[in-house]
C-alpha cells in the first residue's frame, strides 16, 4: 500500500499531459515518486521472503497492485 496514496493520484493527475489512462497513470507515478515505488516494492518483497516454505498466499506483484489501485481510483474521478 502506498502511504498519501490518494494525495499523490491527485498530484499525479495533475501532472499528466494528454490523454489519462491507466499506463501514462503508472509512468508519471512512476517518474513522481521513485521512493514511494521503492517502498512498495520493497514492502512485497519483505513478505514474499518471510512466509514460510510450502505455504503460499496470493499477494499480487506490485505492479499489478499499483495497476489496480489507479484503475480503481480513476473510475472513482
Amino acid at each position: 500500500m502506498i502511504l498519501e496514496q490518494e494525495q499523490k493520484f491527485k498530484e499525479v493527475l495533475s501532472k499528466i499531459e494528454g490523454k489519462i489512462n491507466e499506463q501514462s497513470f503508472f509512468n508519471k507515478f512512476l517518474e513522481l515518486y521513485p521512493a514511494a515505488w521503492k517502498k512498495h516494492k520493497m514492502a512485497f518483497s519483505k513478505f514474499k521472503s518471510s512466509k514460510q516454505f510450502g505455504k503460499t498466499i496470493p499477494l499480487p506483484k506490485p505492479e499489478v497492485s499499483l495497476r489496480k489501485e489507479i484503475r480503481l481510483w480513476l473510475k472513482k474521478q
